[in-house]
């Protein structure tokens, strides 16, 4: 295990000066948009991040570099001058930043089954963190995915833990490297079970045993705690009913004890609120189970006050309030960050490496090595460049469908304005096809004019709990009955896995160009597996893209036999609406198999 290099003496003695209120500053970490530098010097506050969508001036790289400049600043210019740390949700590249190369969601990486390439994904992605000036990033998520019914399964690798434990040391070793100037602090999430709650609710109720939960949902923190990962977020969920935001087992005594993880643990966005009608009591209930940092977009203040009065009763310890601090200090310590620069004096700040060509090809080859071949009918593909090919579909020319959730904004951008400097698949099949044609539709369609067509069909972006497949009130009530604490639900995508109900805008491009006796290659844009049939029935061929970023070129180059498939299934393809089997399950007859994957050599 990597042992973390901390100037002991140094946290020591600020733990020694420092008074309750500068420790419960260490504690919080508040968002952009609720504090200003004046707060963060007035109360000490330990770190500021930027949710989804969240963003100074015009998004560039020289805006971050200036308000993390003045937060920085701001912290520095107090009795202690302990700096602040600055996190985001960089969970495919720097993917809040206008400009950034954006990568494929984890979905279709852990189809690539490629660890080298999670380490360069890894070092771009810091890089371009870095040009912006943060120093910490909540990623890799390490969900095991077991409904695709969860609105949240675009962040998982796999279904089984077999990628993701592959995945994590590789990942968490490449963001923080050896913690110097081409380092971020790495943030593996959530602890722990997120994907693999009943029906896939988001935040809902993971009903598993202990042996089902290591095996399964721990087993790819291991590897991330190996490599020393110093983050680790805690999860909505619940563990067969007890929130894991207040759950003492989970987060004192297995990952900090049997696990020996060093680092400190950082609540979710306002996740401790589930714990308690009473907010006085959930934070009690939080701090004195583990959570060392408290993600506090909205109640950051009232946290504050609660902690002192808390300490004043003894309800909670000095000794558990040091134990957080030591941790968040420790933590800070191992990066180097009492003794670097300010943000925009670091090598990195401003680089013209972000968005570069360079990184753009990494990007590109993640894309290659992650499309699926589903179905390849007398070998359609690859195409002939000089053939007459239309492309259609509402996915063919949106760069912001094909980057999904988590890029820009929260739940994702339509159109291509916002995502810069990349390639829809679209314009990746007009850089290679000169005869090639982009058509709003399929109905008036001149069937003499094409050899074949490209459609690319799918999913619009969301994130988070707004991404769920729910059939109905009656599944969220009985997940609700079995949860102590609340339950934060969000509305959900739709109410059916079946495409061509969530969708049915798409098949009917389909079929009008399939009535035109064109031949047929469907490409499918989306978060996770859905049920296809009627689809994949019309097609000729059929390539499951997943997310796959700003790169669209990537699509193109193996349409085109520039590079073979080379994909394999990391999640079971289901057949039904009501088909929920993952890999090893006694019943599995799945319409595609976890691993499955043509290729033109076959």
């Amino acid at each position: 295990m990597r042992e973390l290099i901390v100037d002991v003496e140094r946290v020591e003695a600020l733990i020694a000066e420092m008074s309750l209120d500068q420790k419960i500053g260490q504690m919080v970490q508040a968002e952009r948009s609720t504090i200003s530098p004046d707060e963060v010097k007035a109360h000490h506050i330990g770190s500021v991040l930027s949710g989804g969508g969240s963003y100074p001036g015009d998004n560039r790289p020289e805006d971050w570099l200036d308000m993390i400049d003045a937060y920085w600043d701001a912290s520095l210019d107090t009795p202690l001058g302990i700096p602040i740390l600055y996190g985001i949700d960089a969970v495919h590249g720097n993917n809040n930043v206008r400009g950034a190369t954006v990568f494929p969601h984890n979905i279709g990486l852990g189809c690539a089954n490629d660890p080298d390439l999670m380490a360069r994904i890894a070092q771009v992605t810091v890089r371009e963190v870095l040009a912006c000036g943060v120093q910490w990033v909540f990623a890799p998520s390490l969900a095991v995915a077991r409904d695709n019914r969860w609105g949240r399964c675009c962040e998982s690798y796999s279904e089984d833990p077999e990628i993701v434990v592959s995945y994590a040391g590789r990942f968490v070793g490449a963001l923080q490297d050896d913690l110097g100037e081409d380092s971020v602090i790495a943030c593996a999430k959530h602890w722990v079970g997120d994907g693999g709650t009943t029906y896939g609710i988001d935040q809902g109720n993971t009903e598993v045993t202990k042996a089902e939960l290591e095996n399964i949902h721990i087993a790819p923190y291991y590897p991330a705690i190996e490599a020393g990962v110093l983050t680790i977020m805690a999860s909505y969920n619940c563990w067969n009913g007890d929130k894991c935001h207040g759950h003492e087992y989970l987060l004192t005594h297995l990952l900090k004890g049997e696990m020996g993880f060093g680092g400190f643990i950082v609540s979710d966005w306002e996740g401790i609120s589930q714990l308690s009608s009473d907010y006085g009591d959930a934070v009690a209930l939080s701090v004195n189970a583990g959570i060392d940092m408290f993600m506090l977009p909205e109640t950051w203040r009232k946290f504050i006050g609660h902690v002192r009065q808390h300490v004043e009763r003894q309800t909670v310890s000095m000794d558990r309030i040091d134990d957080a601090v030591r941790r968040i200090l420790s933590v800070k310590s191992a990066y180097g960050l009492f003794d670097r620069p300010k943000p925009s004096q670091s090598y990195w700040a401003g680089h013209r490496c972000f968005g570069s060509q360079e990184h753009r090809e990494v990007a590109r080859d993640a894309v290659r090595k992650s499309l699926v071949l589903l179905k390849n009918t007398d070998g359609l593909l690859p195409l002939d460049r000089d053939a007459r090919i239309l492309v259609a579909g509402k996915s063919a020319h949106n760069r912001g469908y094909q980057c999904g959730g988590w890029t820009v904004e929260w739940q994702g951008v339509c159109g291509n304005d916002l995502i810069e400097g990349g390639t829809s698949i679209w314009e990746g099949i007009a850089n290679l096809a000169p005869q090639a044609v982009l058509h709003t539709g399929g109905a008036d369609v001149d069937a003499g004019a094409y050899d074949v067509a490209v459609v690319a069909i799918g999913e619009k972006p969301y994130a988070e709990g707004l991404g769920d497949i729910r059939s109905g009130d009656d599944v969220v009530v009985e997940v609700g009955s079995q949860i102590s604490g609340l339950m934060k639900l969000q509305e959900a995508y739709g109410e059916s896995l079946e495409l061509a109900e969530l969708h049915p805008e798409d098949l009917q491009t389909i079929e009008d160009i399939r009535a035109k006796g064109i031949p047929l290659v469907v490409v499918l844009v989306s978060g996770r597996p859905l049920v296809i049939n009627r689809e994949l029935n019309a097609a000729s061929a059929f390539v499951a893209a997943w997310l796959p970023g700003s790169e669209g070129q990537g699509v193109a180059d193996v349409l085109f036999g520039d590079c073979d498939f080379q994909g394999k299934l990391s999640f079971s393809w289901p057949k039904s609406e009501d088909e929920n089997t993952n890999r090893g399950d006694e019943t599995y007859q799945p319409l595609f198999p976890y691993g499955y994957g043509l290729s033109y050599s076959d």
